[in-house]
């Protein structure tokens, strides 16, 4: 039978390109790896990635991946773990214009601890962090990737300083349009302390008719429905979900609001109060809303157990200057100042509220992992408090792919980014973390942690260690300038 030469050539050229295809050009290959498909909780085995710039170019079986691509350096995988970055969705830099450069100096350890994403949720420095986070984006500041809400906005003289005071809806309007046009804020922080009710409720509802995802802190005299209704997208700190699940909120929230009652009082009310079917129903209607939960249940775990845990030998400790150690007096003395039942009833309440974390995702409500990390937060280290934060799901009732995703996958979806982070899979960006146990095992395998990999740049053990090093060297030598000025 005879073929038209031009048939021929074809058919003879698919049959030898794959064999004489020139390799592609990339710049790092991990070879023999083992790929965590945290979506579906799976370990894929004998893999290879390559990276090329910023970007995940090619996954798939090594050998197949080895004779495709050419790079100019090779990580070898072999035993090894690889999972998509990290995200810290809840951190804080603080203190006050003295206290910048030891704030500054926390960005290294979130590299160090495998976190290539954080989200600052405002502190007293929120044009600092505007501008680390342009120039982390930039490369003239190493550290990982920062989105940030800029200044929060409160009422008229709040407890909280660096805000955005608000007295009327124009305020509101004012602040917004502030934040989204001249800070280009990735979201917005409303918080509590002076904030009129009604205000709260405004901010969020015109916040989202911009556009602008919200997180937040809700006001006693609301429930927690209406401020779902009004559109937050994430609850941070896990007692506000957990109020939800009170059958009288309604009612204790008015009391609250008329002066009946007092903070303290509608705390008790609210905990005493709880109903699990109330609860469920309450967080089903957070999901249909698409509302997420940023516990932040280690560093609430932290305050209630001041009384019990002596930090005075913490090996965090190393890593936090003077002046932001300092910070922590104002919650240590406030926890000192309780009484037994005072004390009593916080351990009560911390493993209560505990106990709604698989409850949430039993009603599909998305779990953000969140460290609370920063200045004020007595002994939550930075970088270091995320795997201590993930580890506590796994304790309440999570499993540690549920855990894993609140710290890959959450963070990403709660911004609609998962086309580019919590996956590891060709266009994705080259933010990875290269593992020495299986996570999806046992979650305190995010600590033993081989390299990290941030916008395609490998940091090997020994570049952690530097980093690590090099910021105890610094704070070190904060202490020595500090005890000599005493």
């Amino acid at each position: 039978m005879k073929y038209p030469l031009a048939a021929f050539a074809v058919a003879l050229l698919a049959f030898a390109s794959p064999v004489s295809a020139a390799p592609q050009q990339g710049d790092v290959i991990i070879r023999h790896v083992t790929v965590v498909d945290v979506e579906r909780a799976r370990t894929v085995p004998a893999q290879a990635v390559v990276l090329k710039g910023g970007d995940i170019v090619a996954v798939g079986a090594d050998a197949a991946v080895a004779k495709q691509w050419r790079t100019a350096r090779a990580v070898e995988g072999r035993g090894r773990y690889l999972i998509p970055g990290l995200w810290d969705m809840h951190v804080h830099f603080g203190g006050g214009p003295d206290l910048i450069d030891e704030n500054k100096a926390l960005l290294p350890l979130y590299v160090a601890n495998g976190i290539t994403t954080i989200r600052d949720c405002s502190g007293d420095l929120p044009d600092q962090v505007l501008a680390w986070r342009g120039e982390i984006a930039n490369g003239s500041l190493f550290g990982p990737r920062l989105l940030t809400s800029g200044a929060k906005i409160e009422g008229i003289a709040p407890v909280w300083k660096g805000t955005i005071e608000v007295g009327s809806e124009a305020d509101v309007d004012a602040a917004l349009t502030r934040l989204q046009q001249r800070d280009k804020v990735d979201f917005v922080k409303i918080t509590d302390s002076t904030l009129k009710p009604d205000l709260f409720l405004y901010a969020l509802r015109q916040a989202k008719a911009r556009g602008i995802r919200t997180s937040g802190h809700i006001p006693m005299a609301l429930t927690v429905d209406q401020a779902v209704d009004a559109g937050i997208s994430s609850i941070e700190h896990l007692d506000y979900a957990y109020n939800a699940g009170a059958k009288d909120e309604a009612a204790i929230a008015a009391d609250f609001a008329a002066g009946r009652i007092d903070r303290a009082e509608a705390n008790r009310r609210l905990h005493a109060d709880f109903d699990r079917d109330t609860a469920m129903a309450a967080y089903r209607r957070f999901a249909a809303k698409g509302v997420s939960v940023t516990p932040t249940l280690n560093g609430s775990r932290i305050i209630s157990y001041l009384d019990r845990d002596d930090h005075s030998k913490d090996e965090g400790l190393a890593y936090i200057g003077p002046k932001l150690r300092k910070t922590y007096d104002w919650r240590i003395e406030r926890a000192a100042k309780a009484d037994a039942a005072a004390i009593a009833a916080r351990h009560k309440q911390i493993e209560d509220i505990a106990t709604i974390l698989p409850m949430l995702v039993e009603a599909g409500v998305p779990i953000i992992a969140g460290t609370d990390a920063g200045f004020l937060n007595s002994f939550n280290y930075p970088g270091f408090g995320l795997h201590d934060e993930i580890e506590l799901f796994a304790e309440k009732g999570l499993t540690p792919a549920q855990a894993l995703a609140s710290a890959t996958r959450a963070g990403p979806a709660w911004f609609g980014w998962l086309d580019r982070y919590g996956s590891i899979k060709p266009g994705m960006a080259a933010d990875l973390v290269l593992l020495r146990e299986n996570p999806l095992k046992d979650i305190a395998a995010t600590r033993a942690i081989d390299a990290v990999v941030m916008r395609g740049q490998v940091h090997d053990r020994a570049a952690l260690d530097k980093m690590l090093a090099d910021t105890r060297a610094q704070v070190a030598a904060w202490n020595a300038e500090a005890a000599k000025a005493q």
